[in-house]
């Protein structure tokens, strides 16, 4: 399977022959898998103080035969741990239970419970190989892009996009390889998020557009990180979310024409 190599100005300069990762089929369960294995990996373990909401003198005292001062049964009251009011008096306000102001809460989340979601390295590298093939599958792409009819996949560009300084000039490629549309897309459905997290580094929602695979670090990184929903990667870090977002498959995804064959030599992780 053969794909062409494209200049700056959407010319084509020559075909080159493709790896067998864009030739594979696509398993959108297994790259479900992957994802999930991802993100899971990424969830920082969370807990409450062990006596939070205890932390007071509350307690219930059942025994019937203490003086009705010092017991919390057949008093008139609710069977409920209760401040002490002084020494041995009982009289004092519900605390120290989840429906109490200032008690802990019911199940709160635990420090020690397991949120991994492990994966086979071979299920891995699987899925990261369909992942890839999804790229190349015209009718995958198009659900989550917009693409000229013309276009063909995978894009791959002359090894001269990965030197590319300026924001402007990584936008000039994109029109003439008819990929401007989706950036643009991306920008208008850029929203604000709704509840705490825009206080807490997320205040906006973008979505995903173009992705841009080189060998290596390059100058392009810093010029497309400013475009809308734009990501950059290099070979050896690409993984089945940043191919699949959210696990659905088909990503747009551009590729120079060293990172084609780097990836052809089987270093990808």
């Amino acid at each position: 399977m053969k794909a062409g190599v494209f200049s700056l100005e959407g010319k084509k300069l020559h075909e080159i022959e493709l790896p067998k990762q864009f030739q594979g089929e696509v398993d959108s369960a297994l790259i479900k898998r992957a994802v999930q294995s991802i993100e899971a990996a990424a969830i920082q373990p969370r807990g409450t103080k062990k006596r939070a909401g205890r932390q007071n003198t509350a307690r219930y005292r059942g025994k019937r035969d203490l003086p009705s001062t010092g017991r919390g049964i057949n008093v008139g009251r609710a069977r409920l741990p209760r401040l002490k009011n002084r020494r041995d008096l009982l009289y004092g306000r519900v605390a120290g239970i989840p429906r109490a102001v200032g008690g802990p809460k019911a199940h709160p989340p635990k420090v020690e419970k397991n949120r991994k979601e492990k994966i086979n390295k071979k299920e891995k590298r699987a899925a990261l190989e369909s992942a890839i093939a999804a790229c190349t599958k015209k009718e995958l792409v198009e659900k989550r892009h917009s693409l000229p009819k013309e276009a063909g996949l995978p894009v791959i560009v002359e090894d001269n996009f990965e030197k590319i300084a300026k924001t402007k000039e990584v936008l000039k490629a994109f029109k003439a390889l008819g990929l401007a549309d989706d950036v643009e897309s991306a920008k208008q459905k850029t929203r604000k998020r709704a509840g705490k997290g825009k206080k807490r580094g997320r205040k906006k929602k973008i979505k995903k557009s173009v992705l841009i695979v080189t060998k290596e670090n390059s100058q392009v990184f810093k010029a497309a990180r400013n475009l809308p929903g734009v990501e950059c990667t290099i070979v050896k870090h690409l993984n089945a979310k940043l191919l699949a977002p959210g696990s659905e498959p088909g990503r747009l995804t551009v590729w120079s024409e060293s990172a084609v064959k780097e990836l052809g030599k089987g270093e990808s992780k």
